[in-house]
């Protein structure tokens, strides 16, 4: 690629962003006029339409930039930094302007930068390093990861606990000790244990955990996340610690730190890189102490694109189809941590429009969504699902998202709103679609409501996908090659990823939905008037062409963005 001096960073070049992505042989131009209008649609930049409908990956869409930009791209995952080169520019400076120093040459620092043309950032790191700037290209997230993994080394969960645990006089106590408000408070509020708390939940932000869980055990404290659904182990400390990061979290949730005989619920919010993340916080009085698991609930992740939630071209279609429905009732399924609550959000989001009132009903409201009503239940004052779905039906709602159907009582409230003009959103704990059905005759709400009200139901999982990084291929022989393709041949090429340093050696980052997507028909409805078995409507449903979850999730595996491994975790047969 032709260099270039930094002050003809403005030279652009004459061609499009998707000519030069058709040039390149990236794109077809069916997929660029899709791009196009999905653009249109959603206000967005062609870049990202692209990526959202996947038709390009991220390096494709840099490399292409920096043509139009007429500036070098780098690729960060395959460059080696000295990082005394680092501290010629602070760290909240790199976070801000999304750039960060990689080399210098001859006088001239090389920044790599989400933005090229960001002037301001340019001068300012002139300025500030008294050379010239080379500017390039590179993906923001690789931008990200070298600002984490450089400008905090030395700087771990291990590291830190270590220090607190070496601190002279620092105030430990045993758990089984009469303590009082005030030690607890004290020990809650030192400099060691604060600098732990923050480090453990900085390291659980920067690695993309969903929660953190503090288990005291025998004699010493398991520090765990869970990451792309897999708890992990962070770090391990004494059990002498226990008592004081207790107490610190405590604080945080503005839960009662006296209390340590009963389960305690509490919340708190971060604020990290100019996001506010919020933490739900839960205590459980164990044998070895009180066990403690924060939820983390970073709404900057919240992925609300039904395009991109991971449905097959067919599911996603019959899945626009129900949410569009002027009445009637949408049901979820699957175990807890499957991605109901995102998927709905995701449909909500779509339908959205000033035109509408919709309420929502949560236990409890996990995010904020802009221009929809959110109600959290409380029980203990008498707020339960079922007396505040009563109250929604009084407030003219034309749509409403129940968190999750837990009794008869509440069931038969929503049925009879989906049946009177109302669409209702709604999950369910069964394995199948179809077990949605069986799930609501089994709290006694009759066969004829479930058959009038039901306009669709999907059973959900979330798979990891395989790690960019480290991905290889790997072949397949024998009979499992036609169940996972459908094809009849010997022989196949599938993934995995060999573990890197970018996915904790893992070989996985990130995850992705599977569904399959039930639409009840005329036959169906007779089925479930007469009380057919979970077994029987699955079996009819797969007759009029209904992908099973299994036979999605083969899919991604062929299309390389899982592994069969991950296929079999998730997934069963009935």
């Amino acid at each position: 690629m032709k260099e270039i001096a930094p002050n003809e960073i403005r030279s652009l070049n004459t061609k499009q962003l998707g000519d030069i992505l058709l040039s390149r042989g990236k794109i077809t131009r069916e997929q660029l006029q899709e791009a196009l209008e999905y653009q249109k649609k959603n206000d967005i930049k062609l870049g990202e339409a692209l990526l959202h409908k996947g038709y390009i990956a991220d390096h494709d869409l840099y490399e292409a930039l920096a043509d139009q930009l007429n500036t070098p791209f780098i690729d960060l995952d395959n460059y080696v930094i000295d990082p005394k080169i680092l501290v010629r520019l602070p760290e909240k400076f790199c976070r801000q302007h999304h750039v960060v120093p990689v080399g210098e040459e001859a006088g001239v620092i090389t920044l790599a930068m989400a933005n090229p043309v960001d002037v301001v950032a340019i001068d300012r790191t002139r300025l500030m390093t008294k050379k010239e700037v080379r500017p390039v290209i590179a993906a923001p997230e690789e931008i990200e990861r070298i600002i984490n993994s450089y400008y905090g080394v030395g700087e771990s969960v291990k590291d830190v606990l270590k220090e607190a645990e070496d601190e002279e006089g620092l105030l430990y106590l045993d758990e089984s000790e009469d303590i009082k408000i005030d030690q607890l408070k004290a020990i809650g509020e030192e400099a060691p244990i604060i600098r732990v708390v923050n480090m453990v939940i900085l390291q659980a932000i920067r690695d993309g955990a969903s929660d953190i869980h503090i288990e005291p055990q025998e004699g010493h404290v398991k520090i765990r996340y869970r990451i792309d659904g897999v708890l992990q182990d962070s770090a391990t400390t004494t059990a002498k610690i226990h008592p004081a990061l207790i107490s610190r979290i405590k604080i945080l949730s503005r839960m009662n730190i006296a209390e340590r005989r009963l389960p305690q619920d509490g919340r708190f919010q971060v604020t990290m890189d100019n996001r506010n993340i919020d933490f739900r916080v839960s205590s459980l009085p164990t044998i070895f102490g009180e066990k403690m698991v924060l939820r983390i609930l970073d709404k900057s992740t919240l992925l609300l694109d039904l395009d991109r939630l991971g449905f097959e071209h067919e599911d996603l279609e019959k899945f626009y189809r129900i949410i569009q429905h002027p009445y009637g009732m949408l049901l979820l399924t699957g175990p807890t941590g499957s991605g109901k609550t995102t998927t709905l959000y995701s449909a909500l989001n779509f339908i959205n429009k000033p035109t509408l009132n919709i309420i929502t009903i949560e236990d409890p409201v996990e995010y904020r969504l802009e221009g929809i009503n959110q109600v959290q239940v409380k029980p203990k004052i008498g707020l339960t699902f079922a007396n505040t779905l009563r109250s929604i039906m009084r407030q003219d709602p034309d749509v409403i998202m129940i968190g999750e159907i837990r009794d008869r009582e509440t069931a038969e409230i929503a049925i009879h709103a989906a049946l009177t003009g109302h669409l209702v959103f709604s999950t369910l704990h069964t394995n199948t679609a179809a077990g949605a059905m069986v799930r609501l005759q089994e709290m006694d709400v009759p066969s004829y409501l479930i058959s009038s009200a039901l306009v669709g139901a999907v059973a959900q999982r979330l798979v990891r996908k395989i790690c960019e990084s480290c991905k290889v291929e790997m072949e397949v022989k024998g009979s499992i090659v036609q169940e996972i393709t459908g094809e009849d041949r010997d022989e196949a090429v599938i993934y995995r990823g060999k573990g890197c340093p970018r996915c904790s050696k893992t070989g996985y980052r990130g995850r992705i939905s599977v569904s399959e997507t039930l639409l009840p028909d005329e036959e169906m409805r007779s089925l479930i008037l007469q009380n057919a078995a979970e077994r029987e409507i699955t079996a009819y449903a797969r007759k009029q062409g209904m992908a099973s979850l299994r036979e999605n999730a083969f899919k991604k595996v062929v299309q390389g963005i899982t592994t069969l491994e991950e296929v079999y975790r998730v997934t069963t047969t009935i």
